[in-house]
């Protein structure tokens, strides 16, 4: 798919999963995009297995840094860390299901960013 708005990307930006702050986050990191101004806060709750038990994120920004943060917080919810730490960009990119071009790429991968920062 090539249109950058496609209706699943659009759907997250509109309809975000896991948006907010969760109760009892054990982890947690903000980090910015200061090329377009999006600004991703993530807040995760790792079990004493380490397995993702609850994420949320907080932010601001465009439909795709938006979308990914959403898709990326579903998909990673009951996952094990190192799973988490290994995502891949390519794997973002196949999440979000179009063709990223260069200038988006941080848009896109702002949420695993985040993210990874803050299981560092």
């Amino acid at each position: 798919m090539s249109d950058i708005y496609s209706e699943i990307i659009l759907d997250h930006y509109k309809h975000p999963h896991n948006r907010g702050h969760i109760k009892h986050d054990t982890h947690k990191a903000e980090e910015d995009n200061p090329l377009c101004g999006d600004n991703i806060k993530i807040y995760i709750k790792v079990s004493d297995k380490k397995i993702i038990e609850d994420i949320s994120f907080e932010g601001e920004g465009c439909a795709i840094s938006q979308a990914s943060a959403s898709m990326l917080t579903e998909f990673l919810k009951g996952k094990p860390v190192a799973q988490a730490k290994k995502i891949t960009p390519e794997q973002i990119y196949n999440l979000l299901k179009i063709e990223i071009s260069p200038a988006r790429s941080k848009c896109a991968l702002l949420a695993l960013k985040t993210i990874k920062a803050a299981l560092s």
